[in-house]
């Protein structure tokens, strides 16, 4: 079953903002988009919503948080998307094309946009991840749960 592009059958269909606003998953997503905007120096506090971005040893300045999101009937399996626009199935989270990490773009109310970061193919490159073309929006409501990934350098990522 390809879960990923789900018509939102399993997310709490409320249209009060404020359920939104008192969402928990909001405020980190909210925080880290805030952090990433700003793009802050190295902190050592270790939870999503860190008031900086670190830097690790190979990292001087950290431009993202790469998340991992689990939706309410995901059966425990991260979320995952194409890495490019032209890729539509992802029915596998493991399948071809296809990933499980992401940055947030925007959030707006209970929406989230997200970017979707690939595997870094460079191996002299530090950064784990290379931004994407691949965007796509999320209603909040349909999250349960996020994972933080170490904080990296991005390129190519305009905000």
């Amino acid at each position: 079953m390809n879960n990923n592009f789900n018509n939102g059958s399993c997310c709490r269909n409320n249209n009060d903002n404020n359920e939104c606003n008192n969402n928990c998953i909001a405020e980190i997503l909210q925080v880290i988009n805030v952090l990433q905007s700003n793009a802050c120096p190295d902190n050592c506090l270790n939870s999503c919503d860190r008031p900086a971005l670190g830097g690790g040893g190979s990292c001087i300045v950290c431009n993202t948080r790469p998340i991992m999101l689990y939706t309410c009937c995901g059966n425990g399996r991260p979320w995952s998307m194409p890495t490019t626009r032209t890729n539509t199935d992802c029915a596998e989270s493991t399948a071809q094309g296809c990933s499980n990490v992401f940055r947030v773009e925007k959030v707006d109310g209970c929406c989230c946009t997200f970017r979707v970061l690939a595997p870094n193919t460079d191996t002299t490159s530090p950064y784990p991840y290379v931004g994407t073309d691949s965007i796509f929006t999320m209603n909040i409501n349909c999250l349960c749960s996020i994972r933080c990934l170490n904080d990296t350098y991005v390129e190519c990522i305009c905000g």
